[in-house]
Parts: structure tokens; C-alpha cells; sequence
């Protein structure tokens, strides 16, 4: 990884949002509890390659704090395009909005979403309908760089992925008995907004022979977990 982030140094930028770690490397934590059906239907539409899919999840991030938000999220992708429905509360009243619901009262105005109060009772009506109910943590550290002449461009490393299934709502931040998924290997992603990869971004890919692969780190959980799926039904 040394060498990868040498290698991209002088053509990005650090996320403002992360910060400087032990190790001299600026990173944030990244904390989601995906929810499913009883008999995993969204990770069943992941492994069948339907190319029009939903996650959702409920997102915080770094350590809890008294004023921690999270946020209520779908992401939705048909084949490469993806879009996110998102809307924030606090953690300390997730639990509250998922029970009753209340969404004017809960729900904060942030820039993220013309109508954040619509896309939480989105995220609520298909929950609902579909009795979803949360079935796998996921947590990891996360580097996020934007390209410096590029700024559609987002490169992100993803290490240290760990897991646990069926969470409770209230233990997003608790990482207790997580399971880590990846010893010596990481997830570097490429976002870019425009039609192409910039050149410098492609000179990379070849350089480092590195391989395009649809991963998902939700049902890299469930897998690394499949022992206790199996014996839970």
C-alpha cells in the first residue's frame, strides 16, 4: 500500500473529513449496519448479479460522541451507475426513529438531500414492507483522497474490514467479537464523474496491475460469517 499511495501523492489530496493516525496516515472510521430480509434477499440479488439491486444501511463514523449522527441510507445501482437516498439523525435517536418513526421531529437538514425527510421515509417504507432487520456490521479505516486538477475524482482505501452479524441498533460502535475479513489485503476504489479515468489514474491501474473486481463488502461479512448464517435459521 506504501508504494501505491507514494505513487498517487502528487496527484491528490487528502479528504478534509480524515485524520492524521499513529502511523502517519490521515484516515477516518467508517461504521455500517446493512439490513436484510430473514432469508437475505439483498445479498441473494448480490450473488446473482441482478443489475438492478438496493443496500440498506445505517452509517456513522470515527468513535461515539453525545452528538454523533448517523445516517439512513439507500444506495441504489442499476449495472455501474449507483444513487443514494440519504438522511440524517442522531445515534442517540436512531433507535427511536426506527420504532415509531417520527421523521419531522428526528430527521436534520443537511446539504446531502433536497428533501432528507422523503428519502428517511423512504428508507422506512422498504424496511417496513420488507421486514428487514439488521443483519451485518461492518467497520473499517478509510483513506479518501480527491484528485488535485481532477476534482470529480475520488480514490479510497479500505482496510482492516472486520464483521459481526445481526447487530443491535444501539451497538454501531461496538466492535465486540468482530470478525477481521481480510488479513493483508485492502480495497482501493476509483471514483471518477466524468466519462473516462484520467490518464494519471489509468497509468496507475496498469503500473500496479491492479484488478477490477465487483465487491461487496457486505456479503464478503455474511460469507466470512456463514457458519453462524447457517445455524441461525
Amino acid at each position: 500500500m506504501d508504494s501505491l499511495r507514494e505513487r498517487i501523492s502528487s496527484f491528490v489530496v487528502p479528504d478534509s473529513y480524515t485524520k492524521w493516525d499513529t502511523h502517519g496516515h490521515r484516515q477516518y472510521t467508517v461504521r455500517s449496519i446493512y439490513f436484510d430480509s430473514l432469508n437475505l434477499s439483498c445479498y441473494a440479488e448480490k450473488h446473482e448479479g441482478v443489475m438492478l439491486r438496493k443496500k440498506f444501511r445505517i452509517r456513522g463514523y470515527n468513535d461515539q460522541t453525545s452528538k454523533s449522527q448517523v445516517v439512513m441510507e439507500i444506495k441504489r445501482k442499476i449495472q455501474a451507475r449507483q444513487k443514494k437516498y440519504r438522511s440524517r439523525v442522531l445515534f442517540s435517536d436512531i433507535d427511536k426513529v426506527l420504532k415509531y418513526g417520527d421523521l419531522d421531529r428526528y430527521v436534520i437538514a443537511n446539504g446531502t438531500s433536497d428533501d432528507p425527510v422523503a428519502d428517511a421515509s423512504r428508507f422506512m417504507y422498504h424496511v417496513n414492507k420488507n421486514q428487514f432487520i439488521p443483519t451485518c456490521l461492518v467497520v473499517y479505516e478509510r483513506e479518501a483522497y480527491f484528485g488535485k486538477l481532477d476534482k470529480g475524482v475520488r480514490i479510497t482505501f479500505d482496510k482492516n474490514i472486520r464483521s459481526r452479524l445481526y447487530p443491535k441498533i444501539d451497538s454501531l460502535y461496538n466492535e465486540k467479537d468482530m470478525k477481521l475479513l481480510f488479513r493483508n489485503h485492502f480495497i482501493l476504489e476509483i471514483k471518477y464523474f466524468r466519462n473516462e479515468m484520467p490518464v494519471w489514474a489509468r497509468s496507475v491501474v496498469q503500473e500496479f496491475r491492479l484488478r477490477c473486481d465487483a465487491l461487496s463488502k457486505y456479503t464478503i461479512g455474511i460469507d466470512a460469517n456463514r457458519e453462524k448464517v447457517l445455524t441461525t435459521y
